[in-house]
């Protein structure tokens, strides 16, 4: 076994834990939503806000840093799947420590000073309709981890473009009315 091997295996643990962990926490407030069960959305948003800075964090630390060691002793720079990657992990790991980090704070704050008042649960709502487009990102990251399209792969492209803008779709804008449509 050679030492690439050994990070793009790491990588690809840590990125797994990082992507699939949170996946499952946003699956859950999303099935407590639809159930109308408020006390269980609570929960994964509590456990997202916990998990945040001790889990996530670390572990989208420590796929970025195998994947810049890959790059920078194997890869390279400047292939364009790579530039989308980490322009997708800047995205992501922005929404995570600007949005999720200190939202999940006030709310949590707001439900130890007032409990659980729709001024607290439309905060947490906020914060699941972000996490929409977070993981249209993450589903996009995960794509071009695994096609490593270049510019000629123009319906690659276009169908990652489309899952971004789909995903800001259903966190800002119009979400509702497409959720509606569905049911």
């Amino acid at each position: 076994m050679d030492w690439y091997s050994i990070v793009k295996f790491l990588h690809v643990v840590s990125a797994t834990l990082w992507v699939g962990g949170g996946f499952v926490l946003f699956l859950l407030g999303v099935l407590a939503e639809r159930a109308g069960n408020i006390e269980d959305k609570l929960q994964a948003m509590r456990a997202s806000g916990q998990l945040g800075g001790r889990f996530f964090a670390p572990m989208s630390m420590l796929t970025l840093i195998f994947g810049l060691i890959m790059c920078g002793f194997w890869i390279g720079f400047s292939d364009l799947w790579i530039l989308i990657g980490l322009a997708g992990y800047a995205t992501t790991f922005s929404i995570g420590m600007f949005i999720f980090k200190p939202t999940a704070e006030r709310m949590a704050g707001m439900i130890a000073k007032d409990g659980v008042t729709p001024a607290a649960l439309a905060v947490g709502q906020r914060m699941m309709s972000v996490a929409r487009f977070d993981y249209a990102v993450m589903l996009v990251i995960v794509a071009d981890m695994v096609l490593k399209p270049t510019a000629h792969d123009l319906a690659v492209l276009a169908g990652m473009a489309l899952v971004v803008v789909a995903g800001a779709t259903l966190a800002f804008g119009g979400s509702r009315r497409l959720v509606e449509r569905a049911a």
